[in-house]
Formats: structure tokens, C-alpha cells, sequence
């Protein structure tokens, strides 16, 4: 406490007060204060450090893809088969519709079906590099080649099989259309930001219907 006292009597001083007129419990008291504000200060700091650690976690890049929402285990994913459905998609209609909202959409060709059943949302990415051969662009872009497209949600089978919704950048007219992916379910890409923000791990849809004919997507 002498510590605090000096401290306290020298910024009196220099602040053109007279020490003698004020009484030491006073004095004791703005000390007390003082270190108050100084413990207070260095929670606060130590909070929007804690916060800011937080906020970088939450928006760090993981590999090759910007995640919000992280992939859930299979095994702790809600059961597809008794967990309610948030939408259907229809392959027949081309149509996804979910809280009765109704998305055009293009799946798989002859070459690559789009898997049928309940499929559970396993993750979410605002961005995610991609293989070209899921595109259906009828090139051969070899094995390796990678696309990165916005608005993607993965899905998960109950015999845990894989599969996506994109965002067709590179084919806007397809949705609605015509089938022209690999076996992704693709909308537009005003619409797959839609139901990117609509949806949340651990929700089904259900994909039925069988795709219909439809002309070449050269």
C-alpha cells in the first residue's frame, strides 16, 4: 500500500494539488480505485484478445476450402432415416424445393447419376476446390484438375456415400433445364447462396425421381 500511496501523493503533485488538504483515507480510497481500473483494464484486454482468437478460428481457411460450418461425423450426424426432411429434390421436375420455395436444378447424366434417398448435410462451404469431373462438362480435364466454387453443401448417404449442391458458375443456364453434371445437384448461383444460408448441418433432404432425357450439354 506505501507503493500505491507514493504513487497516488506524486501524480497529486504534479497535478498542482496540496497533498496535506486531502485526508489519507481518501487518498487510500482513489488507489484502491486506480488498481481497480487497472485490474479492469487488463481483463478487458485479455477478453478481446480471447474474442479475437475466437473470430479467426471461426473464419481461418481449412486446407483448401473456407468453412463456416464444419463437417459433422457420420456417425453423430442426425439419422437420415428418422431425422424430418427440409426439401425434396425432385430429378424428374428439376425442381429442389424447400421451405416452399422452389429452386431449379441440374443433376447427374447418363454418365454420372445423382444418387436417390435421404441425404443428411454433413457441411458447408462459402467457397471449396472441387474436381472438374463432377462438372459434367463432357471434356476430359484429367484427374487432377480443380475448380473452386462458392455456396457449397455436402451430403452425406446412410450407406455414407458422398455427394454436393454447387453453385453452377460456369453453366447458369443449366438449372431447370437440362442435366449436366456428374451427379452433383446444381443450381443457380443465386439460388445456392440462398439455400446455402437456409439450410444447417445435420438436416435431410430427400432426392427421388429419375432424371428425364434432355438435350446434349456440349
Amino acid at each position: 500500500m506505501s507503493d500505491e500511496l507514493t504513487t497516488t501523493l506524486r501524480e497529486l503533485a504534479q497535478e498542482h494539488e496540496t497533498p496535506p488538504s486531502i485526508p489519507g483515507a481518501e487518498i487510500r480510497r482513489r488507489a484502491v480505485r486506480r488498481r481497480a481500473r487497472r485490474r479492469g483494464a487488463v481483463l478487458a484486454g485479455g477478453a478481446a484478445a480471447a474474442v479475437g482468437v475466437l473470430v479467426f478460428a471461426l473464419t481461418a481457411d481449412v486446407g483448401d476450402q473456407t468453412t463456416e460450418e464444419r463437417a459433422i461425423p457420420a456417425d453423430t450426424a442426425s439419422p437420415a432415416d428418422t431425422a424430418s426432411s427440409a426439401g425434396t429434390a425432385d430429378l424428374a421436375r428439376r425442381l429442389l424445393t424447400v421451405a416452399d420455395r422452389e429452386l431449379p436444378i441440374s443433376s447427374g447424366t447418363a454418365e454420372g447419376f445423382t444418387p436417390q434417398g435421404r441425404m443428411t448435410v454433413v457441411a458447408k462451404y462459402r467457397t471449396k476446390r472441387m474436381p472438374a469431373d463432377g462438372m459434367g462438362t463432357g471434356k476430359d480435364m484429367g484427374g487432377e484438375y480443380e475448380v473452386t466454387l462458392p455456396w457449397v453443401i455436402e451430403l452425406r448417404t446412410p450407406d455414407n456415400r458422398t455427394n454436393y449442391v454447387v453453385a453452377m458458375t460456369y453453366n447458369e443456364s443449366a438449372p431447370g433445364r437440362l442435366d449436366a453434371t456428374h451427379g452433383w445437384i446444381g443450381l443457380r448461383s443465386v439460388d445456392a447462396e440462398w439455400l446455402y444460408e437456409q439450410l444447417r448441418p445435420g438436416e435431410v433432404l430427400v432426392v427421388e425421381g429419375t432424371a428425364t432425357p434432355t438435350e446434349s450439354s456440349s
